[in-house]
């Protein structure tokens, strides 16, 4: 199924049920006075989340959510029924906007997290409510008031540990496949990955992270170019960024890969290029381990001794369990301390 990060639906709140105007007029009961009910509520809509979708595709389809209207009152003090809210279900990690005006109205991240997007209008009032010592017959009512409407922009931004960056065929999807059990496509030739993909990594049993691919960024995504781009923002969740980048190449062409990215990355935001960052040099497989030396201390002398640096074959697996322990040490103590400062 293709994916969808991004939908604009309407949403209507129910009316509220106007107030009646009636009079009690039974047989041997004179004066039998006012007895029109109110109203009832109408009904309000409410997104909320539902672990078990991860796409928005279903809003490109259904772009109008209408809640019902209250029912009006009735004679003999009857008062009209309230209209049940509606709720839409939305995936974790949903941003929702006002697309008229810009205001985020919402971030909706645990599951089952409720937010009300368009109240219901209040119900209207009958002649009952009127009645007075010196008003005995009031002919006087009120309308239910009208229910919120609301052109909504809904953006998801997917929710993960690890986010997985590199230009187009640097063995991304090969490593969230020899990894977890994704099993994103797997071609050699740029953009097979054309929207992200989610892996689960598992340590043992009760140990597990969440791992996101992305398409491949390559020089001048901030300005629309290639597919990335569109998708650098479901990175702005995660915690730790692995940046994968093929070491088979020229060392001019590695560092120039290298640099790209985080080019692209500042371009884009300032923000998510000071996340932890980690480079894996990958596709050891086909260059002898004396080169890849080499080509690390290359590394470590153009861009410092900062920066971890993993070797990695997502072919054959080597090097990827240790780099999933180290991973997983990391992310556990960033869990530790977010816990400590709540």
């Amino acid at each position: 199924m293709k994916f969808v990060d991004e939908a604009t639906i309407r949403v209507e709140a129910g009316k509220g049920g106007d107030g009646c105007l009636s009079f009690r007029r039974e047989k041997n009961i004179p004066r039998g006075g006012p007895d029109g009910g109110d109203g009832g509520d109408g009904g309000s809509v409410y997104l909320i989340v539902d672990e078990g979708l991860n796409t928005l595709v279903d809003f490109r389809h259904d772009r109008l959510y209408r809640a019902k209207n209250g029912q009006p009152g009735m004679g003999t003090n009857r008062i009209g029924k309230k209209s049940d809210d509606l709720y839409v279900k939305v995936p974790s990690g949903t941003l929702v906007y006002d697309d008229d005006t810009d205001e985020l109205i919402g971030d909706l991240v645990t599951d089952e997290a409720i937010l009300l997007v368009a109240q219901g209008g209040f119900h209207g009032l009958g002649n009952a409510r009127f009645k007075s010592s010196v008003n005995r017959a009031p002919r006087q009512t009120t309308k239910g008031t009208p229910g919120e409407e609301r052109n909504l922009r809904l953006e998801l931004q997917v929710l993960a540990d690890v986010g997985l960056l590199g230009i187009p065929n640097a063995g991304k999807s090969s490593f969230i496949r020899a990894v977890s059990a994704a099993t994103p496509k797997v071609a050699d030739y740029p953009f097979t990955t054309m929207y992200p993909n989610l892996g689960v990594v598992r340590i043992d049993t009760e140990k597990s992270f969440v791992i996101a691919d992305i398409p491949g960024v390559i020089e001048g995504a901030a300005d629309g170019a290639g597919l990335g781009i569109e998708f650098l923002k479901h990175l702005s969740r995660t915690n730790l960024l692995l940046h994968i980048v093929d070491a088979s190449k020229d060392p001019e062409d590695v560092l120039k890969d290298i640099k790209t990215i985080e080019t692209e990355l500042i371009r884009y935001d300032e923000k998510l290029s000071q996340k932890e960052r980690w480079l894996v040099l990958n596709k050891a497989d086909v260059l002898p381990a004396e080169l890849m030396d080499e080509l690390r201390e290359e590394i470590i002398k153009t861009l410092g001794n900062e920066i971890k640096i993993f070797v990695i074959s997502a072919v054959t697996r080597a090097g990827c369990q240790e780099l999933c322990y180290a991973m997983y040490d990391w992310i556990s103590k960033q869990r530790n301390v977010s816990q400590e400062t709540q």
